[in-house]
């Protein structure tokens, strides 16, 4: 349970990073440090109703992912109500409500899934669910 416990205080830290390189990206519009996707990563998007998700590649999520922080530039991105469970030693789930605030002004709410592994002693977003929270 030990070594669990460890995994999980290294793994929360890594997040707490990767937080803040996200919101180095939204003030310089620099999404580098937050390519932390494995190759065959992919994000379903739900839309409001009950439509089907859209499914993005990891280019097609890096493409949408710098044209996000362009146009929402100098906005912060928050990660509230953050929970993290890790299912063993090498994958990790994170749940959060993702928040784009501007000026006081919440400007996008989504509810995210993040799927981690740990490879090659790194850990990698494996695939991520989102949905818009109205």
């Amino acid at each position: 349970m030990t070594e669990l416990k460890n995994r999980l205080y290294e793994f929360t830290k890594m997040h707490d990073e990767f937080i803040s390189d996200w919101n180095h990206a939204m003030s310089s519009g620099d999404t580098t440090s937050v390519d932390r996707m494995t190759e065959d990563y992919y994000v379903a998007f739900f839309n409001s109703g009950n439509e089907k998700p859209v499914f993005f590649t990891k280019q097609e999520a890096i493409s949408g992912m710098e044209q996000s922080v362009n146009h929402f530039l100098g906005a912060n991105k928050r990660f509230e109500n953050r929970v993290i469970r890790l299912r063993n030693n090498e994958n990790a789930v994170v749940f959060y409500e993702q928040l784009i605030v501007k000026d006081e002004e919440v400007l996008a709410r989504l509810f995210t899934i993040e799927n981690w592994n740990f490879i090659n002693e790194k850990w990698m977003i494996v695939r991520e669910t989102e949905e818009p929270i109205h």
